[in-house]
């Protein structure tokens, strides 16, 4: 299992390349891939979800 330290850095990077997709106006031009984007953001804004609960039970458990 890994440790809070790297949960905690684990969900700051999902965190900024949320950020960077959310912000990609390069690829409006792109419809199929602005939805792929959008969709890979998508996922990764779900798994940051799973990572902060996890993160706030190892916490309370401390």
């Amino acid at each position: 299992m890994p440790s809070l330290a790297q949960m905690t850095g684990s969900l700051h990077i999902h965190n900024f390349y949320i950020g960077k997709l959310k912000k990609e106006q390069l690829f409006k031009s792109d419809p199929e891939l602005a939805m792929l984007l959008d969709n890979v953001a998508e996922v990764l804004s779900e798994h940051a979800v799973a990572l902060a609960d996890e993160i706030g039970e190892m916490e309370c458990d401390d």
